[in-house]
């Protein structure tokens, strides 16, 4: 790490001020204020809760501060808050209610989503009776929240097991001390979840994210909806899609570029006793080799990673989303079906479906919309904070 890591502090005396560009985001019900929006901080110490004033000294309301983000504000109430770590304890229950509601067909879900659930640089997932914690901001990382959130959660779910994933390179923006992904509570980091009648091997101290698309749950059963026929599914990980889409269609191939992902899709596919045909290689130059040799499919899927992490790199994203999905629709039967993906927050569902539109016109196929879809419902998506929303995922019927 370049810089020393810091202590967080729960100090709750600090004010901030910000600018009038900054009030008027928090009147648009935004919760971030952006480094450049505030008056500099002297004195404020790290990761502290701070009340969050305008330039005449008017109360705003309550904010978890960070002294390296750019994001230096997080909103966490329009009140007053005095007792922080009870705060947390209530809206992690409110959280786990929420999804008691919500969630179907599954043990494995989005528990709590960071500001979505009023819980800003917390997300916690759970995956049957192991849940998977991750902590992304310094006010989060104080020892007493940390105990607030494992003591609530014992007390809310009875896990077997409690994880912790670490993105070294968030804590290292947050000027955390460096942490190893490992086990918090209980004895139990690994097992077999189900999701609308799949069922899929979980490691919690492996694999991307927190180990499972979860945000993809609803989709999958979408996908099982409208495939039929011979199906491909690109960027397949550890086969969500291949795997549901092998209960509808006789023929199933998945691709993907990570060998210890297919191994583990090989794995799933044994569990639940469905074939599928796993390929390990390069999307972009195996579907160009598969138009070249004019091989047709019923229903295709594509759920590549993202490409656009920042707008800077968006113009570069919309043309490989459109290489893709250009190619996947030259490659589909007349009454062909597909699934197409981004979780790119920068594109906007508009641009993708403007792109999909584009793709099928080079394509000289006509294709109607049978779907928009986004998130599962246990990734909710607070209004006026677009950055909540960000997986797009359209389904369309080719002719």
């Amino acid at each position: 790490m370049s810089k020393k890591a810091i202590a967080v502090s729960t100090d709750t005396h600090s004010s901030v001020q910000i600018s009038a560009r900054g009030v008027a985001r928090l009147k648009g019900a935004h919760v971030w204020v952006y480094r450049s929006d505030i008056v500099p901080a002297k004195g404020v110490p790290a990761g502290a809760m701070v009340r969050v004033a305008d330039a005449r000294g008017k109360f705003l309301g309550t904010a978890l501060y960070s002294s390296s983000s750019q994001i230096a504000l997080r909103m966490i109430s329009r009140e007053v808050v005095t007792d922080l770590p009870a705060l947390v304890v209530e809206r992690i229950r409110a959280a786990v209610a929420y999804r008691k509601r919500i969630v179907a067909d599954s043990n494995a879900y989005r528990v709590v989503f960071s500001e979505a659930d009023f819980l800003p640089g917390l997300i916690i997932d759970r995956y049957d009776d192991v849940l998977s914690l991750q902590i992304l901001t310094q006010a989060m990382d104080a020892e007493p929240l940390r105990a607030a959130v494992l003591e609530t959660l014992v007390e809310e779910l009875q896990p077997a097991g409690i994880v912790e994933r670490v993105d070294a390179r968030i804590r290292e923006l947050e000027q955390l001390p460096l942490l190893k992904s490992g086990l918090l509570r209980g004895e139990k980091t690994s097992g077999v979840i189900a999701m609308n009648g799949v069922r899929l091997h979980y490691d919690g101290l492996e694999g991307q994210k927190t180990g499972a698309f979860l945000d993809q749950r609803e989709n999958y059963a979408a996908a099982a909806h409208y495939a039929h026929g011979e199906a491909l599914d690109v960027f397949c990980y550890q086969g969500g899609f291949a795997l549901h889409l092998a209960a509808k269609c006789p023929r199933v191939t998945g691709v993907d570029s990570s060998r210890p992902a297919l191994e583990m899709a090989e794995k799933n596919a044994l569990l639940n006793g469905r074939a599928v045909e796993w390929i390990e290689g390069n999307a972009f130059d195996l579907l160009k080799d598969y138009a070249a040799e004019k091989r047709q499919y019923d229903t295709i899927v594509l759920d590549p990673p993202a490409f656009a992490k920042s707008k800077h790199d968006l113009d570069n994203a919309m043309r490989g989303y459109k290489e893709l999905n250009l190619r996947a629709l030259k490659m589909l039967r007349p009454g062909g079906v597909l699934l197409t993906c981004s979780c790119s927050f920068h594109v906007s569902q508009q641009g993708f479906l403007e792109m999909v539109a584009e793709a099928a016109q080079d394509a000289h196929r006509s294709a109607r919309v049978l779907e928009s879809r986004g998130q599962a419902k246990d990734h909710p998506i607070l209004l006026g904070v677009p950055e909540t929303g960000y997986l797009k995922c359209v389904i369309v019927a080719v002719n």
